[in-house]
């Protein structure tokens, strides 16, 4: 299966929408799951930590799975597995989001929380769009951000996820060879699931 940059962004916006209205049987969303971490102790900071070392476990172990409901209703040609750790990796962002105290049907939270999904990329595809990211990005940088400038993170987290996730082997290996493949992925899930929710705390927590 080909993954097209069309796909991919129909997905993310798949994924999101799913993420923010708990979209999936079984499933919490955003919300419920930022409610849920911030009764724990500590502050915003050490909430977020723990939500990120949580999730990014989740992912590790069953990102790959594609028994999610709803996931085998994904309405673009994209692999099962790959959706549902979309959904779980945009969740946990957008959970960091709405912890932080912003408001995650924003466009231009929606379009850092597709930023967060390139890791450490995020800052350079900020950059590139003329966006710096400093101490005050969370409560100024984000004021800055134009439907222009939102359309161009846009196109680039595509872009960039597209390169990730468009090789035809890669796509092949963990759809004829579930367990094994899924397996591989979910290590690699897990890990890149951590480094996006580390960004995504640099950026949305002021």
């Amino acid at each position: 299966m080909a993954i097209t940059q069309g796909a991919i962004s129909k997905a993310l916006d798949w994924a999101y929408e799913k993420a923010i209205t708990g979209g999936l049987p079984g499933t919490s969303d955003a919300y419920e799951l930022a409610e849920e971490y911030s009764k724990k102790c500590g502050d915003v900071r050490t909430q977020i930590d723990l939500l990120i070392r949580w999730q990014s476990g989740k992912s590790a172990t069953s990102g790959f799975i594609t028994g999610l409901g709803g996931i085998v209703t994904l309405p673009v040609a994209i692999p099962a597995n790959l959706a549902s750790v979309l959904y779980i990796q945009l969740r946990m962002i957008a959970a960091i989001a709405t912890l932080s105290g912003h408001d995650v049907k924003d466009d231009k939270v929606r379009a850092m929380a597709y930023a967060c999904l390139c890791g450490n990329a995020a800052v350079e595809i900020l950059k590139d769009v003329g966006i710096a990211v400093g101490k005050k990005f969370a409560e100024q940088g984000l004021k800055k951000l134009s439907y222009e400038v939102i359309k161009k993170i846009n196109q680039k987290v595509g872009f960039r996820l597209l390169t990730k996730f468009g090789s035809k082997g890669i796509i092949n290996l963990s759809k004829a060879i579930p367990i094994v493949g899924g397996i591989a992925g979910a290590v690699v899930d897990g890990t890149s699931t951590s480094g996006m929710g580390k960004i995504a705390k640099r950026l949305f927590v002021e």
